[in-house]
């Protein structure tokens, strides 16, 4: 079985968020899956089959399958537009469809467009915020008031914190083990702690204790969803923006978000892409 790893979301050819892709001619079972993923090694490893005229599209962390996954579907999108060259693909999840667009960038490597499932945000219980901010160890002084605490979905949930400064960001840390037993209990895929620099440009970093890892580098479903997030609360920054993700991780990567002013819509998620050679990672 041929397992390629492609990082998503890199930034100047450097960084990103390392995914594996499979594609394959028929789906493993389940539990194949998730020993390959475990194999992998990365947060997440897609599984694609030929279905229709799309594919098939299946994400497991090395403990779980997740319903939707942004940067293992930007890299499917660099797999398939290796495979079968630049253009529009479409992808049939186990819960509705999304579509990728593939297309070569000045550097000749493959930059990827999702488009997101619809998208929703709602407030988050007042229980689970205070534990999540204990588990955190934050204050909730540390929290920007213009942004309230909400859980969004853009095909799975994420729970949106935005942070009145870059220290705080740069300082998160928070507690393994219980802060994922309640993640999994609350179907919460990722915890996202944003800084807002200006109306264009959001720092991010995202707990993915859910799936077994502590930190994403690039999380292109919680962009989908933060962007539905801010088009709910009525943010009056850009519609297109960028978010900077794992800097502090030291894995720079980049995510360009574009949404339209229309409730729940798709929300377009883009980036470039690299293959990752094991020498250097």
């Amino acid at each position: 079985m041929n397992i390629l790893k492609i990082a998503a979301f890199a930034y100047d050819n450097k960084g990103g968020n390392p995914a594996g892709v499979v594609i394959c001619d028929e789906m493993p079972t389940k539990k194949e899956m998730i020993g390959i993923a475990k194999q992998v090694g990365y947060s997440e490893t897609a599984f694609l089959k030929p279905l229709n005229d799309g594919w098939r599209i299946r994400y497991f962390s090395p403990e779980i399958e997740v319903p939707f996954c942004g940067h293992a579907t930007i890299a499917s999108g660099a797999a398939l537009g290796d495979r079968l060259g630049a253009g529009v693909y479409k992808l049939i999840r186990n819960e509705g469809e999304i579509s990728v667009n593939v297309t070569k960038s000045v550097n000749d490597r493959f930059a990827v467009a999702l488009q997101s499932p619809e998208t929703w945000s709602v407030a988050a219980p007042q229980a689970f915020v205070e534990t999540v901010l204990k588990y955190f160890n934050l204050a909730a002084a540390k929290l920007d008031p213009d942004f309230p605490v909400r859980i969004a979905f853009a095909g799975a949930k994420h729970l949106i914190i935005v942070l009145k400064d870059r220290k705080t960001l740069s300082e998160m840390d928070y507690q393994f083990e219980i802060t994922k037993a309640l993640m999994l209990k609350e179907d919460v895929v990722t915890i996202s702690l944003l800084w807002p620099e200006s109306n264009r440009v959001f720092h991010s970093r995202n707990a993915f204790a859910f799936g077994g890892v502590f930190e994403d580098p690039a999380t292109g479903a919680a962009a989908a969803a933060l962007a539905g997030y801010l088009r709910d609360i009525g943010w009056q920054g850009e519609n297109k923006f960028e978010i900077l993700q794992g800097e502090d991780m030291g894995c720079p990567s980049r995510l360009q978000v574009e949404y339209t002013s229309k409730p729940g819509a798709s929300v377009k998620v883009a980036g470039e892409t690299r293959y990752i050679d094991e020498t250097n990672g």
